[in-house]
């Protein structure tokens, strides 16, 4: 009778703390890598949320297109992404922006640069007439590389894919391409390598840099713990949460909506992305 008793009031106890909520949440994460091993990066992500009671399912896929078909199917409930596929997932009506990071430098926007060969700079055009005949390398779903370039050359448009911005340059540097479309950022960090190549144009908007987008499915109560969270990072001095800001070069998280999109949405249209758009 005593087992029996005791059984009961353990029972009690499992339930009292999951009604309680102080048991973990749970939440799926999709990480889009453009080079294996970046997922892993996380893993201070996921410790730290685990203090503050979310369970963090970390998946990296292979590449930005793997990450958005997955997404698309419901694989994760939210997903770092790139502006290409985040637009593209708001203009499918299955995920909507939350927050995105402010790196350590204080920037949290990027834009597509346009490299080429170092002497041509003052011929080329970006417009579809000059470019209809260039052999073009960039990033597939890139708002900073495909989308870019179809925003000007249209859906048809033959394009040499790269695996990531880096790929592409290097591709340019060796002969493989005419033009290279690619993000500012990764062209800041690589252009002292290349002195063969220089900046030859650019994009003349901005978009949100690595925004987290949350599936239109996800628990709205799970949406907004997180995005708690993340707002409050910079202020907390955890040890957590300084690897976190530490290992993925940020110094917070900022709110991100539909507005910060503007004209990232704009540019994605002009590439033919609509909510019947097949990756």
């Amino acid at each position: 009778m005593r087992q029996i008793t005791s059984l009961l009031m353990f029972g009690s106890l499992i339930l009292c703390i999951m009604s309680s909520g102080l048991m973990a949440s749970e939440l799926k994460l999709g990480i889009m890598q453009d080079r294996p091993g970046v997922a892993a990066k996380y893993a201070v992500l996921k410790k730290y949320l685990k203090v503050m009671g979310i369970e963090l399912k970390l998946k990296g896929y292979r590449n930005y297109r793997d990450a958005a078909v997955k997404f698309a199917n419901g694989d994760v409930d939210a997903m770092f992404a790139g502006s290409g596929v985040a637009g593209t997932m708001m203009i499918k009506g299955l995920a909507t922006p939350l927050v995105r990071p402010v790196h350590q430098d204080g920037w949290s926007t990027y834009w597509a640069v346009v490299i080429a060969p170092q002497g041509i700079g003052h011929k080329v055009i970006l417009n579809k007439k000059y470019l209809a005949d260039k052999k073009i390398i960039c990033s597939a779903l890139a708002s900073s590389g495909e989308f870019f370039a179809r925003s000007i050359l249209g859906q048809t448009h033959r394009l040499k894919i790269a695996g990531s911005h880096g790929m592409a340059v290097n591709a340019l540097a060796k002969g493989a391409a005419d033009i290279a479309i690619v993000k500012n950022w990764v062209w800041e960090t690589l252009k002292g390598k290349y002195p063969n190549l220089e900046q030859v144009g650019k994009d003349s908007g901005e978009n949100p840099n690595g925004t987290m987008i949350v599936s239109k499915k996800i628990d709205p109560k799970m949406a907004k713990r997180i995005k708690e969270i993340l707002l409050n990072i910079e202020a907390d001095s955890s040890t957590e949460a300084v690897a976190v800001k530490t290992k993925l070069k940020i110094r917070r998280y900022i709110v991100t909506n539909k507005k910060d999109f503007e004209h990232t949405l704009k540019l994605l249209a002009k590439a033919g992305v609509t909510p019947e758009f097949k990756f």
